[in-house]
């Protein structure tokens, strides 16, 4: 049962976008094609902070995680985020947010890069389980302001 992962490649987008939409709904954040062909174009830009690497499993993508880059200013220097990370429920427990993650610290290390942050919900104690194994949890509280 092995996970492998590798950047989101064009042949990628049904998939991708099966997967999209099923982190949306778990949120409850919907999908719509607008939405969908905007971030799918981010991912694929290369001038565009965003990027993709997905998860693997007997040839079939099961997981998806988009992340870009930020910078912190108190620390005098960069690290990355990690926006989005969703496995298909038919092939969690397979290792595939474990594998993503772990790749994306091999990312953030080559490229010299502090530290890798994400959030989740509070609710989400599946995911925390693994986050709790393989970072730490910080003491910060989000805020999100409307504009």
């Amino acid at each position: 049962m092995t996970v492998t992962v590798r950047p989101l490649e064009v042949g990628d987008r049904a998939r991708w976008q099966q997967l999209y939409a099923g982190y949306g709904e778990f949120y409850d954040k919907p999908l719509d094609d607008a939405k969908a062909n905007l971030v799918w174009g981010w991912v694929l830009d290369d001038a565009h902070e965003s990027e993709a690497i997905v998860a693997e499993h007997e040839g079939r993508v099961v997981a998806i995680a988009h992340f870009r880059e930020f910078a912190r200013p108190l620390s005098g220097g960069r690290a990355m985020y990690l926006d989005d990370l969703f496995t298909d429920p038919g092939a969690r427990g397979l290792g595939a947010a474990t594998a993503l993650l772990g790749k994306l610290k091999s990312i953030a290390r080559e490229r010299g890069l502090v530290m890798v942050r994400w959030i989740t919900a509070a609710d989400n104690v599946t995911a925390q389980r693994i986050y709790d194994e393989l970072a730490t949890r910080t003491r910060w509280v989000t805020y999100d302001m409307e504009v």
